[in-house]
């Protein structure tokens, strides 16, 4: 233990140390009792020493907590709308005990060094875990609604679920679940409603969901025809997704673009145009195991990189995902994009995560915050949650 004149502290020590932005060598860092950062010292005599890289605790930008229940139920490689049609067919027939699953995996979270959490809610279930839970939560409402006849019925309901968030002390916003399930005035209402908040949208997660747009055709006809309509449920824009609702976003927003597995150059180049003009924030957010889970196939980083995007980690749920871990996505990546950096890697996980939530006080090893302190092995990406 290091003494000061006034308070307890322990000096730990690894191999490496990830301070939020630079991985430093030869160096302490200083931890108070109840888990505040005092400092980074070169005086590393009397350290507790670690085999590893420290780091602040990881944020997950994407999950459903709420499915946590569907673990191994939903088929792997099947592509998305086959995902979709099987999680709304089969997420309220199965037996598992929810509220155990949820808090089994919010466990899971915690031990795999995740201080905080972006998380998409279409109910309640998820609220008892989160009140009893260390990690920071931001829960996003989620909204699905094709038809404009149904928009104030459907708004009705989130505004419900997002009051029952409220009532328990957690923060909570509307958001959009994706393009082909949300209709014109859909998208409209919610820019209304969140003027200047962060919220997502899951983004060309499947190239049939440019086609769509593009044409009017491919796979998500059979998911309309499964859901009882006959056509598309509206407009064909000829152009891209993201080309086609981000447009509908012009209120100073920070918007999470979730797994962006088929973005184009184009889209990129026009998301970053239009968040000049209307005063977004434009951040990816990328679930490199749950691409892999659904559809076999990982996002374009080379363009994301390319076009200097802001980067940052989910894991999705455990209904499209093995496990609940933000360095599990890390070593997916760098098993692929061998050539980036751990420097860059946790720099996506930790403050780029943490930048983007607006979550000041984590995210990094500066005096005063409290960001966690996490263990992870550079060789396998296994972690340890030291506080």
């Amino acid at each position: 233990m290091y003494f000061s004149l006034y308070m307890r502290y322990r000096k730990l020590k690894a191999d490496k140390l990830f301070d939020g932005f630079h991985l430093l060598e030869n160096k302490a860092l200083l931890v108070s009792e109840n888990g505040i950062i005092e400092g980074i010292t070169d005086d590393v005599t009397n350290a507790e020493i670690f085999t590893g890289i420290f780091t602040p605790g990881f944020i997950n930008c994407h999950c459903h907590l709420e499915l946590s229940h569907m673990k191994g139920t939903v088929p792997e490689g099947k592509g998305l709308v086959d995902f979709l049609m099987n999680v709304m067919r089969i997420r309220s027939q199965i037996l598992a005990d929810k509220p155990t699953a949820i808090a089994a995996a919010e466990k899971e979270m915690y031990d795999n060094g995740i201080v905080a959490v972006a998380d998409i809610c279409n109910t309640s279930d998820a609220i008892e875990t989160k009140k009893r839970s260390t990690i920071r939560w931001h829960s996003l409402i989620e909204t699905i609604n094709l038809r404009n006849e149904n928009l104030a019925a459907t708004l009705l309901k989130n505004e419900g679920i997002k009051e029952e968030h409220e009532v328990a002390n957690l923060k909570a916003v509307l958001t959009a679940h994706a393009p082909y399930s949300v209709s014109q005035m859909t998208f409209e209402a919610i820019n209304k409603q969140t003027a200047g908040q962060i919220i997502s949208v899951h983004n060309q997660e499947t190239a049939a969901e440019n086609e769509l747009f593009q044409k009017g055709t491919g796979d998500f006809l059979k998911l309309y025809s499964w859901l009882g309509s006959t056509n598309v449920p509206f407009a064909i824009s000829g152009k891209n997704s993201l080309q086609t609702w981000l447009p509908y976003f012009t209120n100073g927003q920070t918007i999470l673009l979730v797994h962006n597995t088929y973005i184009k150059e184009e889209d990129i180049v026009f998301a970053k145009e239009h968040a000049a003009t209307y005063g977004l924030t434009i951040v990816y957010c990328l679930c490199p195991n749950a691409n892999l889970y659904i559809e076999r196939a990982l996002p374009p980083l080379d363009l994301l990189i390319k076009h200097q995007c802001t980067i940052v980690l989910g894991t999705d749920s455990l209904s499209s995902n093995w496990q609940l871990s933000i360095a599990s996505e890390l070593k997916t990546i760098k098993e692929t994009f061998s050539l980036l950096s751990p420097e860059t890697l946790l720099t996506w996980a930790i403050s780029n995560a943490a930048s983007a939530m607006r979550w000041n006080d984590l995210g990094s090893f500066e005096k005063g915050k409290k960001p966690g302190v996490v263990l992870m092995s550079e060789a396998d990406f296994t972690v340890k949650r030291i506080i």
